[in-house]
């Protein structure tokens, strides 16, 4: 049950930043450009000088593919001079949810220089050499805690992050979880590891405050959002972050509405986005967003199996080898045989087995086949960046 404070969300935001700010030693922001972390970066800042502790850490790991309305409003805060910014720019790997050939993709990937969306700023750290911890082909959510390790160097550290719980269940989960370790006992921060502890001031804002906040205070923001609206997106529905993700793919087609420039070279630049762009949007059925229409004399084995047949080697063992797993679950819990498809409602809450649930995992190419109950893990996490270099050299 939601508990309502004496108080407004902004007077709220506040003393969250100025908690932060009065009992860790270092206080950094994790900035991507979009309206939530700006406001919260806006935020800090006003706190932070308050409090004579600037210029305020800021880090940014650019993803290489973004909008330039993005980069222009990260240069903007750049050229502050109350921000010390890091704006990283290193071979992460990145999924691609819109190619089953490149399952993965590697941004910033020094062997293809020619084909970047485009060049990286001037103050970006490419050096590979530059954090001691970097190996390329690291992922987001490998690299970002490691950089808290980095910048904390033994002290009490806080990385603010700008994200909101009504955004998205798992948003919900991360500030409402009982079980994860809080700093000083504050349900509005998580603690990373020994050192450093994530805070989420803006987490009971909705997507109205920030425009107001925006708007009352006259701060600035991505004008990539401008264009959005004129384009007839709901504020509800306005998303910023790597068009390629297993949930991000579906506004992958406003790339070339909103920056037709920027679209040629998304298209060029990684497998499969002109066809993430054609049938996320318009055909529901083809990558199993909504139903499966199946080919005429399949089944949802037959058609599954035949699908696996098509991919290549390396990605059919990996998603065999998550089937077998699945079903070994399944036949542990009594079943003597896998049903093409079950009860609709049981399967959407994944209480059931049936093909036709791996057959929308393998539509979808729903790598860490989430579909299935599985998750992502960190040995996956590095055996995939193993293998992606491997290929790479092949």
């Amino acid at each position: 049950m939601k508990k309502y404070l004496q108080a407004d969300v902004y007077q709220a935001a506040i003393e969250r930043l100025e908690f932060a700010f009065d009992e860790a030693k270092k206080v950094y922001c994790s900035f991507s450009g979009g309206k939530d972390s700006g406001v919260m970066l806006n935020l800090a800042l006003e706190v932070a000088r308050k409090k004579n502790k600037l210029p305020l850490d800021v880090l940014v790991v650019d993803l290489e593919a973004q909008y330039k309305s993005t980069i222009d409003y990260i240069s903007r805060v750049a050229d502050n001079p109350a921000v010390r910014m890091y704006w990283v720019c290193l071979p992460l790997n990145l999924r691609n949810a819109v190619s089953q050939i490149q399952t993965h993709w590697l941004c910033w990937d020094p062997n293809k220089k020619d084909a970047w969306v485009r060049q990286p700023p001037p103050i970006g750290i490419t050096d590979e050499k530059h954090f001691p911890f970097f190996r390329r082909g690291m992922e987001f959510e490998e690299f970002v805690p490691e950089f808290g390790n980095w910048i904390a160097n033994g002290k009490s550290t806080a990385c603010l992050v700008g994200i909101r719980s009504d955004e998205s269940l798992n948003r919900f989960r991360t500030i409402k979880s009982e079980a994860k370790t809080t700093f000083k006992g504050k349900q509005f921060t998580t603690m990373i590891d020994e050192h450093v502890f994530n805070l989420y001031p803006i987490y009971d804002w909705h997507t109205k405050d920030i425009w107001i906040a925006n708007g009352k205070f006259k701060y600035d923001y991505n004008r990539v959002y401008d264009l959005m609206h004129m384009a007839g997106v709901s504020i509800h529905q306005q998303r910023l972050c790597q068009p390629y993700g297993d949930d991000q793919r579906k506004g992958l087609y406003l790339y070339k509405i909103l920056e037709p420039e920027t679209w040629a070279a998304l298209v060029n630049r990684v497998e499969g986005a002109n066809f993430g762009n054609r049938y996320s949007d318009t055909d529901k059925t083809v990558m199993g967003n909504f139903k499966v229409n199946l080919p005429k004399g399949h089944t949802y084995e037959s058609y599954s199996k035949f699908l696996l047949k098509t991919m290549p080697p390396y990605l059919g063992k990996h998603y065999q080898k998550k089937i077998d797993k699945f079903w070994d679950y399944w036949k542990k819990a009594g079943f003597d045989k896998l049903p093409d498809t079950a009860d609709p409602k049981l399967e959407a809450k994944k209480k059931a087995p049936s093909w036709r649930r791996i057959c929308k995992v393998l539509l979808k190419n729903d790598y860490w086949c989430k579909g299935l109950s599985f998750s992502q893990t960190k040995r996956e996490m590095e055996r995939q960046a193993e293998m992606i270099l491997k290929y790479q050299k092949l």
